[in-house]
């Protein structure tokens, strides 16, 4: 007998969304085991394990590709605005394609982050579509100047037809959408015991010294690793394999540990703006270190939320590359209000689709 099937389909950028959505599904399968998943995405399905260690199908397939980026700070503008005319010249065959699959698998309801055309491709299954996401790509494009301007529009009318939108914390407002319900915080939990990974690597620097280094999936080209020779009572955490050989230097493999799982162990984290990292940390009230991000448009709403809700330092790009590192010691800035942001949207999204399709199946 068929069971309950839930598609997830995640945009074609980066890490984050990968990582966030996994977590949700993740959380769905935890509630109702019965309920099938397939997870449509171009990203790395080890990635997707270690946030997803259940069973899924894994469904490589791609319907928009967020920004097009050499490294995690830098974005190849033109060849972006190439390939979203491409995918928009091509959205008839794309969606009438996708609904086939949709129908044959028996899906029951689309979850998406974010990619514009899953909508038309659920309705045209005549099944429901859900987002979760604290942007739209129309709110990105919009900001790279007139020429997106056409293709702003195109996606802002494709969320028009969003049948629910999660909208998470530390978000831009979304007016595209016509259904909106403000959520928490989604992400990983820390998977081991913080005193049993220390003993694993020989860490016997103190958690106050303790330092994550974090740029997301694309990783960074030109961390300033020397700095660290100036810190040599610190101990600092990478996942970049190509990091070089220095003794307070701890190169965490990939399989089988997440930034989450490592960041117990730390007094703060030092990152791009990025949400599923912000979120993680800020779930764990984990204190941050960035440097903003102003040519891509929800680098600000980022750091604002960051400042707002999380202890923090915003540094410069040019402390980052260029400095001595002095913001290390330097006192941590304190969150700008006392509002408390909700940190269960696991949970809730979870829930609602759980709901849903206990009723619809």
């Amino acid at each position: 007998m068929p069971r309950p099937t839930l598609y997830i389909a995640i945009t074609n950028h980066g890490f984050g969304h990968a990582t966030r959505a996994a977590s949700i599904a993740a959380r769905v399968k935890a509630l109702e085991p019965e309920i099938d998943l397939v997870v449509a995405t171009t990203a790395p399905q080890w990635l997707l394990d270690e946030y997803l260690p259940m069973a899924y199908e894994y469904r490589p397939v791609a319907f928009d590709i967020g920004v097009i980026q050499p490294d995690s700070l830098r974005m190849d503008l033109p060849a972006t605005l190439a390939q979203l005319k491409a995918i928009q010249a091509h959205q008839p065959e794309t969606v009438a394609a996708e609904a086939a699959y949709l129908k044959q698998r028996g899906v029951n309801l689309v979850l998406a982050d974010i990619p514009p055309l899953a909508i038309a491709i659920a309705h045209s299954a005549n099944i429901p579509c859900w987002m979760v996401g604290n942007f739209g790509w129309d709110f990105i494009y919009r900001a790279m100047g007139e020429e997106f301007e056409s293709i702003a529009d195109w996606i802002g009318a494709c969320f028009g037809q969003c049948d629910r939108l999660f909208r998470l914390p530390f978000h831009e407002p979304m007016a595209a959408f016509p259904v909106v319900e403000d959520v928490g915080l989604t992400g990983g939990s820390p998977r081991y015991d913080p005193d049993a990974l220390r003993a694993r690597w020989n860490l016997s620097v103190p958690q106050a010294r303790t330092v994550l280094l974090t740029f997301g999936g694309l990783s960074l080209q030109a961390i300033p690793y020397d700095r660290l020779a100036q810190f040599p009572d610190w101990q600092f955490l990478t996942f970049d394999p190509d990091g070089p050989d220095l003794p307070n230097l701890l190169r965490v493999p990939r399989q089988g540990f997440r930034p989450v799982d490592v960041m117990p162990l730390c007094s703060r984290v030092i990152s791009k703006p990025g949400f599923s990292t912000f979120s993680e940390a800020c779930r764990l009230d984990l204190p941050i270190i960035t440097i903003p991000r102003h040519d891509f448009a929800e680098g600000p709403v980022l750091v604002q939320g960051l400042q707002d809700h999380s202890w923090h330092r915003v540094i410069t790009p040019d402390d980052f590359f260029h400095g001595d590192w002095g913001f290390l010691t330097e006192l941590l800035h304190p969150p700008r209000t006392t509002q408390i942001v909700a940190k269960h949207g696991n949970d809730s999204i979870a829930q609602a689709i759980v709901n849903y399709l206990a009723i619809a199946y």
